[in-house]
């Protein structure tokens, strides 16, 4: 039943998103869309071959929800041990590979411009920069800092739940493992399982 909830909810906030015009990415929103997919599908593998009580749909369904497991541990760690040196490293690599378009939206969005202070493009970066506030003051808070503050927000609520959703994972393959081992009481009562 979590994976259902857990798969219409990512379906859910990509749509949203998308509607508000929060991300602007169709690949990011596609890619949450399929996960969102896949975890509903996994659901209901889980949920037929509970009700019909098939050892096959609970043993794949079991195999299926250890390695869903052992990926989003291994993602959630990974959010929750990445330290601001590494943050700003991938910020930095990120900004100079994105088109002008980008860093034009990212800068009006977040209402900054530039990314650090560390290079002479910084001087280019804020003379083509379209953010509200340049306008209102001489000199603008950095887009580098504000990105920081908010990815090391979004890696830690992200760490957190995805942490708790793996234990409950681990939960379900436990029990999907008592249930499939269970004999079907439907079935002849002289049979092996």
């Amino acid at each position: 039943m979590k994976g259902k909830l857990v798969g219409l909810l990512l379906i859910g906030v990509a749509a949203w998103g998308k509607g508000l015009g929060l991300v602007s990415s169709i690949h990011i929103i596609g890619g949450v869309i399929a996960v969102g997919v896949f975890l509903l599908l996994i659901a209901v593998a889980g949920l037929v071959g509970a009700i019909n009580h098939h050892q096959v749909l609970l043993f794949f369904y079991m195999i299926i929800l250890g390695l869903v497991f052992v990926f989003q541990f291994g993602i959630s760690w990974s959010c929750l041990a990445i330290n601001r040196s590494k943050q700003t490293d991938v910020i930095n690599a990120s900004w100079w590979v994105m088109s002008n378009k980008t860093r034009d939206e990212l800068e009006r969005s977040f209402d900054c411009c530039g990314l650090f202070n560390l290079t002479t493009m910084y001087q280019q970066d804020y003379a083509f920069c379209t953010a509200v506030c340049k306008s209102r003051r001489p000199t603008c808070q950095m887009c580098g800092e504000k990105f920081l503050k908010h990815s090391d927000e979004a890696l830690k609520i992200l760490g957190g739940v995805g942490l708790f959703f793996s234990f409950t994972e681990i939960l379900g393959v436990w029990l999907a493992m008592r249930f499939r081992n269970q004999k079907d009481p439907r079935a002849n009562p002289s049979a092996f399982l």
